[in-house]
């Protein structure tokens, strides 16, 4: 999505911009030729990825051959620090510019890491903003854009109109979940928050939306008979319901950005979890706690992350009062903390896509007339 947002606004720039290089289906919609589609690298967990390893090689060795072909004047790389990082390596041995793009969280663990993205990238796009001064502090070029979410104009479509759509029952409450939108995400995380939706009962309509980076039928087989409505995106979904149960990551800014309280839950396999919890360095996992500085929302991560935990999580904000206020309240502050201002400290003046081809572009300028 941030991607094909990125395209866009350089297109509305200057329309003769080529793209090619890794993505999914918004960004071959935005003119992206994918030579590697993102599905493929949509793998989480230390011990989960050791089985990919020969695909991803090979995919990031085919990319290379292209761009080895192709010639860039410039590589963005988005995300996915771990395929990432080898690719801005390689791209600067070429003597093409790189920008990072939604920098790489390496203020949460294995901080060491930062000297990757010194020696390798030109300039890092940030998107939350503690991480300026972190990465500045540390020698890498980085500029706060604002988060891409935090812009979005909320849904058009009304809730009436959506309970017809997908026919949902609009006398209830209705709860989000989402597990991950990774496959080995799913996996772990939605047969328990299926289990808590069984205990919270029929009176709540559940709805799921499908992650473009799944296949649809792998949430068919485990969701089984359980009475949940399978939806195509994410943000009228928690837009029109009660409250979430959200697993850890940018959904939880999508359920903010919506003011839809919820509760974080994320579990890996126990040879993940015990290998890479020592490494972690900041106190919360939910991006909303560590943007607030404090525990706004409940975190519930892998032995805490039980169907009983889920349940009561939820039903302390499903009803009016001093709780669900404090949360909403909190979530909206978040919001605003993710808007980039202009000088004067007002609204902001451009959208991050916007700052970002700023940036971008006067890189642009400052390259070779011949490249």
């Amino acid at each position: 999505m941030y991607g094909a947002q990125l395209m866009e606004a350089l297109h509305r720039r200057d329309p003769r911009i080529e793209f090619f290089g890794v993505g999914g289906e918004r960004m071959r919609a935005a003119g992206c030729d994918t030579v590697v589609d993102a599905k493929d690298l949509s793998v989480v967990g230390i011990t989960e990825i050791l089985s990919h390893l020969p695909k991803i090689y090979s995919l990031y060795q085919q990319l290379l051959k292209e761009a080895d072909q192709r010639k860039p004047d410039l590589a963005i790389v988005i995300d996915s620090p771990a395929f990432n990082w080898r690719v801005a390596r390689q791209m600067k041995k070429r003597g093409i510019p790189v920008i990072y793009y939604v920098a790489p969280q390496f203020w949460a663990w294995r901080q060491g890491r930062v000297r990757l993205l010194r020696d390798h990238i030109d300039k890092a796009l940030v998107i939350f903003p503690f991480e300026e001064k972190f990465y500045r502090d540390r020698g890498v070029d980085a500029t706060f854009i604002g988060h891409p979410l935090a812009d979005l104009p909320q849904p058009a479509i009304t809730r009436n109109e959506y309970a017809t759509q997908f026919h949902v029952d609009a006398a209830k409450q209705w709860i989000t979940i989402m597990p991950g939108s990774r496959r080995k995400e799913v996996i772990m995380n939605l047969p328990t928050i299926l289990e808590a939706a069984t205990h919270l009962g029929p009176e709540y309509e559940f709805l799921l939306p499908v992650a473009p980076t799944l296949d649809r039928s792998l949430i068919e087989r485990l969701i089984g008979r359980n009475k949940i409505t399978l939806v195509p995106e994410s943000l009228p979904a928690l837009r029109h319901s009660r409250a979430g149960v959200i697993a850890s990551g940018t959904a939880t800014v999508e359920a903010a950005m919506m003011h839809t309280p919820f509760v974080m839950v994320y579990r890996v396999s126990p040879l993940s979890y015990m290998l890479g919890k020592p490494r972690v360095k900041v106190p919360h996992f939910a991006m909303v706690n560590l943007i607030a500085g404090k525990q706004i929302v409940p975190e519930l991560v892998q032995q805490d992350f039980t169907a009983q935990n889920v349940v009561s999580s939820v039903n302390d904000i499903l009803a009016d009062g001093p709780a669900r206020d404090r949360m909403i309240e909190a979530l909206a502050a978040v919001k605003q903390e993710l808007q980039a201002s202009d000088d004067s400290g007002d609204t902001p003046a451009l959208r991050p896509a916007e700052r970002a081809t700023e940036i971008i572009l006067l890189m642009a300028t400052r390259l070779p007339k011949d490249g």
